[in-house]
């Protein structure tokens, strides 16, 4: 998928600094829906969550992966990212994933336990 395409008030809105939502599925079917900092590297069509590799949605993405969607939302400009998600943990990715974070929130407190959960976007929704 070609993020580029979206357009210049796509990309800002995924480059202003926003509080996303991260829908997964827990056992059974309903959904996990966290609060998260995301990024979004619009040329690979990868989002990207740091998050502890014992959380509850890194247990649920799994090493399998895991279908996700991924949401911001400010008053009524709003966008979703649906696709595949997968647990990295190799370190190159992480810090990858902690500088793209810093660049759009603040740097991350230290984590020994970080992982990276990359998000293949095949599909986008929203209003930007």
């Amino acid at each position: 998928m070609n993020l580029v395409e979206q357009g210049d008030g796509f990309a800002a809105f995924w480059q202003e600094r926003h509080l996303c939502t991260l829908a997964t599925a827990r056992p059974g079917g309903p959904p996990h829906v966290v609060p998260v900092g995301a990024t979004l590297d619009l040329e690979t069509a990868t989002a990207r969550v740091i998050t502890s590799g014992s959380s509850y949605k890194a247990r649920l993405i799994g090493e399998a992966g895991a279908l996700v969607a991924l949401c911001q939302v400010d008053g009524r400009r709003w966008s979703t990212l649906e696709g595949r998600a997968v647990v990295r943990a190799e370190p190159e990715r992480v810090a990858d994933a902690e500088r793209r974070y810093a660049a759009r929130y603040k740097p991350p407190r230290p984590n020994l336990s970080r992982v990276v959960l990359e998000i293949e976007v095949t599909r986008v929704l929203g209003n930007v």
